[in-house]
């Protein structure tokens, strides 16, 4: 019997192929076959919301070679990835091949080793239609929203916008924190530290608490004052001295999200790195006389469950290596947050023996640390609680209650795995206590005012934007990473070390998302929709009642926002430079025409003067986030990231040198083509000289130097186009001939 397995990654079929032998031919999709079109709507909202779905461009030739290839087959085993994206793939290949369901079967697998393929190809099935309406659901939404909104922001602040469902709502949370910060006034508060001797001359420190009743703020000099004034010549006394026995349990085995902020945390890992890294050690690793090998399950997943199986062995791992005291009688058990697919396992190893030292010199040095951490993280999330002895102790002086507190390891537990968790609370970090005994008298050995300022809450970094969508219940674990990709390649958020801070662009975009479509952009909204997408993958809610509830609504917000689009006030910000103007003395300012930024006289149009803005001297590189594209890898379905060339900026496969498939650089302008309706997209020669052309190219040829308009020829209604490096606009139509001088800061507005 001949079967073809097919698979969404080339980079797993070695891995696979090294399992299955004779009998199996291993192909791949390479990712996604069918989308819908880029260039219109795509969704008949008459007929059901239906998708119109096309061949993605360039799939051709891939789609014609699965189906010869599925024709010499007797059965065909569909083993996209395990979840809603994978399963809306395989049927995508069940419509583009032409599949009947008697001879074309789903299967999944949570990990590339022996036992986890082989199991799944003794359970195929059909495929599961609520995951693809779920993933169907999920596209039509996003499209709805974008493809509705986007001509709102071309039209107030500039072309080549686009709003999203939740890449608007992450851009709002990372303004608003902004927003927090500039408004926040700092508060003085004070401690004050006692250094102490007891009988051993034995020193340790405690903090001044309060009263025996209460607790005392010190929020001024003069409080402080107070106090030293009450404990200046008072002893120092021992009072009541607590001791206990505290236990700590070990965290759960991670979840993506878990997982990023974790390594964005430790590492400084970018989510994006993050899941690369986490691809290539689920996709397998060359193990030598073990082959191709698996070393993690599935990295996509909100579960924090574990399978008996993984359980078992963990048990059997670690009671051989730390000894049988450090398993719990009872396996640790973690519950999953309301929403998880607990289909799904949490991110382990696929198998406790191959220890991070064992696989480290088959790893790069980055996928050695990920590997090691979610070893490390899976083991001790199966081991028993640490345990702490604890004291605390009340030390009195004149009626004020200072504090001490200790603690000492009584068992290390999980610790012995993954360390000490880091605690929050300060107190919890507290050292061994020297030996005390209640009524001891202390000598003072030195007393510590200090002044302190509240702080402001943190910008968010990858992993703590990661947790608070989480929290809202916003996205998912396939969608952090796009989404926080998307508003930095869009420019509405930007990067500063670690940080991430909103751009004027997105501040802006921001302000006028609120003003217009205040709904969208609402945190409890897009979580609720969230909730729905997880109600249909669970056959609840059907794909039309959630996209027509939503719709409905929907239209009612974009005739508002119709109406509520003049009433916004934006004007771009002023940025002042040092350059005088020699012809009137002003402060030159910046301004931002197509093909750059450049320095002009505020005095426009009295004065008209102009100057190049100098290029800043090159920085040492940072270590800059990858952009990456929206579209994967037509040749591999890797992702496309963004390089710069000789020849200026493109986008290449993230796969090279296993794959070297590139991509020139585009950017959307918003404006509709003249010939064909389809979308003007922004591009560059190779002599770096910027022009404008069809997306539907090379079946429609339109293209120009000059930069088209959403305005049309007062004379004959076509399109009107501005001059390069002129203040001219003219008809597109030679035989029409209108043009016109305009202001260059009217075309900069």
């Amino acid at each position: 019997m001949n079967i073809l397995l097919i698979i969404e990654s080339p980079f797993k079929a070695p891995t696979i192929k090294s399992i299955l032998g004779k009998g199996y031919k291993v192909a791949s999709s390479k990712g996604h076959v069918r989308d819908l079109p880029k260039s219109r709507l795509g969704i008949d909202v008459e007929k059901g919301y239906e998708p119109k779905y096309m061949n993605i461009r360039g799939k051709g030739d891939l789609i014609k070679e699965l189906k010869k290839e599925a024709n010499k087959a007797d059965m065909v085993l569909l083993a996209t990835d395990p979840d809603r994206e994978g399963e809306a793939i395989s049927w995508h290949l069940m419509q583009a091949l032409e599949l009947e369901s008697d001879r074309a079967k789903r299967i999944t697998f949570n990990s590339l080793t022996k036992t986890a393929i082989r199991e799944a190809i003794k359970h195929p099935r059909d495929i599961d239609m609520n995951l693809v309406d779920s993933q169907q659901t999920r596209r039509i939404l996003d499209r709805l929203v974008g493809y509705k909104i986007s001509p709102f922001l071309w039209k107030k602040i500039e072309s080549g916008l686009s709003a999203g469902r939740v890449q608007s709502v992450a851009t709002r949370m990372i303004v608003e924190r902004d927003e927090e910060i500039k408004a926040f006034v700092p508060e003085e508060y004070w401690n004050i530290t006692a250094v102490l001797l007891n009988n051993n001359d034995e020193e340790f420190t405690a903090k001044f608490y309060g009263t025996r009743e209460s607790k005392i703020e010190l929020k001024s000099k003069a409080d402080v004052d107070k106090v030293l004034e009450g404990i200046k010549n008072s002893p120092f006394t021992v009072g009541d001295i607590k001791k206990t026995i505290k236990s700590r349990r070990p965290l759960p085995p991670f979840t993506t999200s878990t997982l990023q902020q974790e390594a964005n945390r430790r590492f400084s890992f970018p989510s994006q790195k993050t899941m690369s890294l986490a691809q290539e050690l689920y996709e397998g690793v060359n193990l030598g006389e073990k082959g191709m090998h698996g070393l993690i399950t599935y990295m996509r997943t909100d579960s924090v469950r574990v399978s008996a199986e993984a359980r078992d062995e963990a048990k059997k791992f670690i009671g051989q290596t730390y000894g049988e005291k450090y398993y719990p009688e009872t396996p640790n058990a973690y519950k999953s947050k309301n929403n998880a697919q607990d289909a799904h396992e949490a991110i382990r190893p696929t198998e406790p023996s191959l220890t991070p030292d064992n696989v480290k010199s088959k790893l790069s040095p980055d996928s050695y640390r990920l590997y090691k951490l979610i070893w490390e993280r899976f083991i001790a999330s199966q081991m028993k609680p640490a345990e702490y002895d604890t004291v605390n102790v009340d030390i009195n002086a004149n009626g004020y209650v200072f504090k001490a507190s200790g603690r000492t390891v009584r068992f290390m537990g999980f610790m012995a795995v993954y360390g000490e968790i880091e605690e929050e609370n300060e107190e919890e970090k507290s050292e061994k206590l020297p030996s005390l005994s209640s009524g001891e008298e202390l000598e003072k050995k030195d007393i510590i005012p200090e002044q302190k300022f509240t702080q402001p809450p943190s910008r968010f970094t990858e992993g703590s934007l990661i947790k608070m969508l989480e929290e809202k219940g916003i996205g998912r674990p396939s969608t952090y990473t796009p989404t926080i990709s998307t508003i930095i390649t869009r420019g509405y958020v930007q990067r500063n070390g670690k940080f991430l801070e909103p751009t004027e662009l997105g501040k802006i975009t921001t302000k006028l998302m609120i003003q217009c479509f205040p709904k969208i952009i609402d945190y409890d909204f897009t979580a609720n929709m969230e909730a729905d997408l997880d109600k249909v993958e669970e056959g609840k809610l059907t794909r039309f009642r959630v996209i027509d509830e939503f719709y409905k609504d929907f239209e009612k917000q974009l005739d508002y926002a119709d109406k509520a689009l003049d009433k916004v006030k934006y004007e771009k910000p002023v940025v002042e430079t040092d350059i005088v103007c020699e012809k009137c003395g002003a402060k030159m300012v910046v301004k931002e025409g197509r093909y750059g930024k450049f320095a002009a006289c505020p005095n426009y149009p009295n004065c008209k003067n102009t100057k190049k803005l100098e290029k800043p001297e090159n920085k040492k590189a940072s270590s800059a986030p990858e952009v990456v594209s929206e579209e994967k890898c037509p040749n591999c379905g890797g992702e496309m990231v963004l390089k710069k060339g000789t020849y200026g900026p493109f986008y290449a496969c993230k796969n090279y040198p296993a794959c070297k498939t590139t991509k020139p650089y585009t950017k959307e302008t918003g404006i509709a083509c003249p010939k064909c309706g389809k979308n003007i997209v922004m591009k560059q020669s190779k002599t770096k000289r910027i022009f404008y052309s069809c997306d539907n190219y090379p079946n429609c040829d339109f293209s120009t130097w000059d930069m088209p308009t959403n305005d049309k020829c007062p004379v004959c209604g076509k399109m009107l186009l501005k001059k390069k490096h002129k203040n001219l606009v003219y008809c597109i139509d030679k035989g029409c001939g209108w043009s016109e001088e305009i202001r260059e800061n009217q075309n900069n507005s």
